[in-house]
């Protein structure tokens, strides 16, 4: 049996590899941020919710265009396969996620993420 694929749209597909550079790149980053700031008591009073929502966004406009216009610069922040059209939202995860750049990675954000909640707990 044949099946069909409808064509994903391009705002479609650029909010997806947006909420996957934020999610999966971005958020790490700024939560052990956060984290960091709270062990070294750091108390100004700011939201910490709302200060790595507004930086993970930040980040990830900033990586998507720096990675669009200078590949080779950006080549840790940008993932191209994030925008590929052909692709539905779970392969590109399983796509990035077979990269072995992408096991280091993660294995270094969970032994920071783990070492500053022992820290800050």
């Amino acid at each position: 049996m044949t099946s069909i694929t409808a064509s994903k749209s391009g705002s479609l597909n650029w909010l997806e590899g947006f909420a996957l550079t934020a999610i999966l790149q971005g958020f790490p980053i700024f939560a052990a941020t956060s984290l960091m700031l709270k062990l070294l008591g750091d108390h100004s009073g700011a939201n910490p919710v709302l200060t790595v929502t507004m930086a993970t966004i930040f980040y990830s406009l900033l990586a998507i265009w720096a990675g669009r216009r200078f590949p080779r610069f950006a080549k840790n922040g940008y993932e191209p396969l994030f925008f590929d059209a052909s692709l539905s939202f779970s392969d590109k995860i399983a796509g990035w996620r077979a990269r072995p750049r992408t096991s280091v990675q993660l294995v270094a954000s969970v032994l920071l993420l783990s070492l500053l909640a022992m820290g800050v707990g």
